[in-house]
């Protein structure tokens, strides 16, 4: 059976994508679901934050798109048993100039994750904070798509321009995609803006929210630093606990899916 392929993504940047990736692919690795995590973002946040630096990065999505290297020759395994990554590569910055010129560039990500054999329950790819043909990419080649958004004023307005995105694609390219869920993250129930944003974007979005929200938590913010998804940072903290929440939510609403 094909993995379940979700593309993590918000083009505006700050809004929680990256730790939402780290943490989500491993709390679903922790309850026995083999994920592969797809780091395609030319920062490589979501590399570095599960232990590797740039020196222990090799071929990785750069050399997956603009070389055709085979997926599964650049995975490589973390500290998570049953999570494996494809890291963001140092040139990876220069694809989208040189995937320009070349046909179907859209499909890269797509033909590659086709013609791959994995044992992968879910494949997560952390996209870019922009809406370029990085991002484009993962669209094209997701079945859904994860949307963490940020507790603050403008967040139902960079949200809408998504919306649009998404739709766009999946009207000319990708007739599959769907929205999986949207994640309210960096939460803070001391902050009236927090409650006035997530009842806006319930009231919006309505059953597409997820019961979950990823609270503001030092732990989560320090984690990364130590090369560490929070949950093997620290587990009892308060946003180690959400993203245990916020995976077993995940994997109920995809048990629903038909």
């Amino acid at each position: 059976m094909k993995p379940r392929i979700i593309a993590i993504a918000n083009q505006k940047g700050g809004v929680g994508k990256t730790t939402t990736a780290i943490n989500l692919a491993t709390a679903l690795a922790a309850v026995g679901e083999p994920v592969l995590l797809v780091d395609l973002d030319p920062q490589g946040n979501a590399s570095t934050g599960l232990g590797f630096d740039t020196a222990r990065r090799r071929d990785g999505t750069y050399a997956v798109l603009t070389r055709g290297r085979p997926l599964l020759e650049t995975a490589m395994p973390t500290l998570i048993p049953g999570l494996q990554i494809i890291t963001a590569d140092l040139e990876l910055a220069a694809a989208e100039i040189e995937l320009a010129s070349h046909t179907e560039r859209e499909f890269r990500l797509h033909k590659a994750l086709d013609a791959m054999d994995s044992q992968a329950g879910f494949i997560l790819i952390d996209c870019p904070p922009s809406m370029g043909l990085l991002t484009l990419n993962a669209l094209v080649a997701a079945d859904a798509i994860l949307i963490p958004l940020q507790c603050e004023f403008f967040a139902l307005e960079g949200i809408s321009a998504l919306v649009g995105s998404i739709e766009r694609t999946r009207q000319n390219l990708n007739p599959r995609l769907t929205i999986q869920g949207i994640v309210l993250t960096m939460f803070d129930r001391r902050n009236n803006l927090s409650e006035q944003v997530a009842m806006d974007v319930r009231s919006y979005f309505g059953a597409k929210v997820y019961d979950t929200a990823i609270p503001r938590n030092v732990r989560v913010s320090e984690a990364p630093s130590f090369g560490k998804p929070v949950l093997l940072y620290d587990f009892k903290s308060p946003g180690a606990q959400a993203y245990v929440r916020l995976a077993a939510e995940f994997l109920a609403r995809e048990r629903a899916c038909p």
